[in-house]
């Protein structure tokens, strides 16, 4: 199998040349597009999911040797989450050769972060396959660059944060509410307010719902705190 123009610029990006090349078409199908022959990316995104955790790991241990694990395990999830993955995924140009169902891509699916994040994932899991741990990690410190080393110790998501904010004021904690979803039907954007107890809010609006309570959690925090 050769892989088409976009496909192989975008291996070079990645720094990874396939000597399976079909892992990753598999890697790139999403889940709207496969057959019975046509496998998509799920299964490895399972997979990919856990050579990232290990590798990130393994990466936060070396850099900070006395750092306790009350410390690693915040970076480690700012590192691992699938809005990071998805970042990582833009930055490499990975929605331009997503394989995608007619009713995927005119929904924008290929700026999904939620999508994103899962095949870049998949991704992963088809480098280890095609050449072994090692080669996966070097992807992996490739792509994910400086952010290992500039990971914050408090790196935590806006939500997660906001609500050990909350308790720690002695308050329940926030609630979020769908204010309004506007636009298409295969585009929408919704806004979502942030509430807490003591009767302060605020609101964001994202083409996702998680995404704009996180964007709404992050402008109330910073409101509060």
């Amino acid at each position: 199998m050769k892989l088409s123009t976009e496909v192989s610029a975008f291996c070079d990006r990645l720094g990874h040349r396939f000597g399976s090349p079909s892992l990753m078409v598999e890697a790139l199908t999403h889940p709207s597009l496969s057959t019975s022959t046509r496998p998509d990316n799920q299964r490895l995104e399972f997979l990919g999911d856990r050579v990232l955790g290990l590798v990130m790991a393994e990466a936060l241990l070396a850099a900070d040797p006395e750092a306790a694990e009350g410390k690693l395990a915040p970076r480690f999830n700012a590192l691992v989450r699938k809005e990071t993955c998805a970042e990582v995924a833009g930055e490499l140009g990975l929605g331009d050769v997503l394989r995608l169902g007619r009713s995927e891509m005119l929904s924008g699916g290929r700026r999904k972060a939620a999508l994103l994040g899962d095949a870049m994932e998949a991704v992963i899991a088809a480098v280890y396959l095609d050449a072994g741990f090692s080669a996966a990690q070097k992807v992996i410190l490739r792509a994910w660059g400086k952010r290992i080393a500039t990971v914050k110790d408090d790196a935590r998501d806006p939500k997660t944060a906001l609500q050990e904010w909350a308790q720690a004021q002695g308050q329940t904690p926030p609630v979020y509410s769908e204010i309004s979803r506007d636009g298409p039907d295969h585009a929408p954007v919704f806004t979502i307010e942030a509430r807490l107890g003591s009767g302060e809010s605020a609101q964001a609006s994202a083409r996702s719902k998680r995404q704009a309570e996180q964007a709404a959690a992050q402008t109330l925090l910073a409101r509060v705190s």
